[in-house]
């Protein structure tokens, strides 16, 4: 069995030695919501604050399970942000929220898609690919991106 251990973007191969790999990361960003923030905003916002932050696409997709659609919904919300930490603008200049949607693939697999100032930053900075990750329980949503050149 071949085992591959990750060291400063390099994977050391026991058998073949060290294999280089060219990973040019932008930036990380990572967020944490509380799930009540986002029921409280719902309740006292309605449909005003879900089409201002959410896309209508990530609106079906976190109401498809009713039970568990707050917590679905602060995982995006916390996605965005950790979206703009990695290219650093915050929401200011123009930046909409709904400039990020974040997608599923159909194995569940979130996927970032980026239109508006937001995609136009990102690619000023030469951000190729996204990676993101997004946990959630009863109270809390965190998510992780990475902007890969």
């Amino acid at each position: 069995m071949v085992e591959a251990v990750c060291y400063l973007g390099a994977f050391r191969n026991p058998i073949a030695g060290p294999i280089l790999v060219g990973m040019p990361i932008v930036g990380h960003g990572i967020d944490i919501v509380e799930t009540s923030r986002i029921r409280r905003m719902v309740e006292e916002h309605g449909a005003h604050f879900l089409d201002r932050v959410y896309t209508p696409s990530e609106q079906a997709y976190c109401a498809r399970n009713s039970k568990r659609q707050i917590e679905h919904l602060a995982g995006r919300f916390a996605a965005k942000e950790a979206v703009l930490k990695v290219i650093g603008t915050g929401w200011r200049g123009g930046i909409a929220w709904t400039d990020i949607e974040i997608r599923s693939e159909p194995s569940g697999q979130p996927v970032i898609h980026l239109t508006g100032e937001c995609q136009r930053i990102a690619m000023e900075q030469g951000i190729k690919t996204w990676h993101v990750s997004i946990s959630h329980i009863e109270t809390h949503a965190t998510a992780s991106a990475i902007g890969v050149k």
